[in-house]
This record gives structure tokens, sequence and C-alpha cells, in this order.
């Protein structure tokens, strides 16, 4: 898979795909991450990306043409699957979309600032809009790389042991159960029995019941009726 991630802000990237789980990835040739400077598609003298809004109001907006020579120039290289915007109003992430978007060969995630960008942008340009929540953040680079992340990890051979994957909360509809690990015992604290017991099949059943009692405690309703857990 190679992710190509536009933004205004490179330096904000620079962290999270130089460690532990991404970084691997990367160095095994599993993804290539290839961050785009949109500063060096502008035009103007002072290399600007944003300019005031037609029609007045507070904040700046991200120009059309430099995102659209970036995308352009990107795009006459390889076909690209998606090209995502990051945008507080887009579909919101889930595990299901990550697993699509794992499949992909070729991505293209543009990262909005200050007020969004042109609205031609989002018009002619972008194939898909992704949030990561109903909040604003300051800009779409940690969310571009929360989306990357949420994605790579899906890809075989990404993770040591490929089965973890598949146990993640909401791959089956369901957050995780609870897990836990050595001391079996802890200022009083005891490890459930049936964890310890070695006992395969009600140690499942154990972790599917757990992970039912909790998805409907901490996301009641978001997965349907009672019946369908």
């Amino acid at each position: 898979m190679r992710l190509d991630i536009i933004t205004c802000l490179p330096r904000l990237l620079e962290s999270p795909f130089s460690d532990s789980i991404l970084k691997r990835a990367q160095t095994k040739g599993l993804v290539e991450v290839h961050v785009h400077d949109l500063r060096d598609y502008a035009t103007s003298k002072h290399k600007s990306t944003d300019d005031y809004a037609f029609g007045g109001g507070a904040g700046m907006v991200m120009m059309i043409e430099p995102i659209d020579a970036c995308i352009a120039c990107l795009k006459e290289q390889r076909n690209y699957d998606d090209i995502i915007y990051m945008s507080p109003d887009g579909e919101l992430l889930n595990q299901s979309m990550a697993n699509q978007l794992s499949l992909a060969k070729n991505l293209i995630i543009l990262c909005g600032h200050y007020k969004g960008v042109d609205e031609r942008v989002r018009e002619h340009l972008i194939t898909r809009e992704i949030s990561i929540g109903d909040y604003v953040l300051s800009g779409g680079e940690i969310a571009a790389a929360v989306l990357a992340d949420s994605i790579i990890r899906l890809i075989p051979g990404v993770l040591s042991d490929e089965s973890s994957a598949l146990t993640d909360s909401f791959q089956d509809g369901l957050v995780a159960p609870p897990a836990y690990t050595r001391p079996a015992e802890y200022k009083g604290w005891k490890v459930p029995e049936v964890l310890l017991s070695g006992h395969e099949a009600n140690i499942e059943k154990w972790r599917h019941e757990k992970a039912v009692e909790r998805t409907k405690n901490r996301r009641p309703g978001q997965f349907g009726s009672d019946s369908d857990l």
C-alpha cells in the first residue's frame, strides 16, 4: 500500500510514522508513506496556501490551486483508489471502514487546516470525506495519522501476530472484553478463575459474554437490539 498525505504542516506528521508499528510496516516494505508539503505547489511569492474567504468572516481558507496541482501531480504517476479529505463533517471513521480501506493499493489523504478548504476541492477533487469524531481539531494532520494507523495495522504482515487485529474491538460489532496478565493476584485483586483454567471453550464463552456486557454498558443502542449481540 502507498499513502500520500498532503499537508501545509508536514512536520506534524513526522512523529506518528517514525516509531512503533507504523515504522515497522514501512521498514518491512508493506506500506509506503509519503508526506507532501502543500507549499511546494504554491505559486505566490510567499508560497501561500490559504487566503481570506469570499464574503468575509473570521479565519482563512485553503486555496484550490496548490491542492489541485499536488493531486494532479500524484495522479499522473499512479491511479488512486480514493482521494480522502479529513473533515469534521465527513463519514465517521469506524472499524468496517478501516477494514475496507486496508485493501486499497494507493490512497491520498488531504489534511484540512484553518477554516477548511475551498469548497470546489470537495466538489471536484475529493472522492471521500472522513471524520474521526464530532469535534474540531486545529488541522487534519492528527486525524490523518489516526486514519493511517487504523488502516496500516490491518495489512497482513504488519502485526507480529496477524490474529491480533481480528480480535480488536469492533471487528465483530463488540468492544473488546477485559484482559489480564501476570501476576494472577495483586494487592488481593485476582484474575478471574476461568482465565487460569486452561479450558479454551469456557474462556472464549466468558470473553464473549464480557464483550457483550461491556458493549451494552458502553455503547448502548450502537449495535441494535439486545438480540443482535
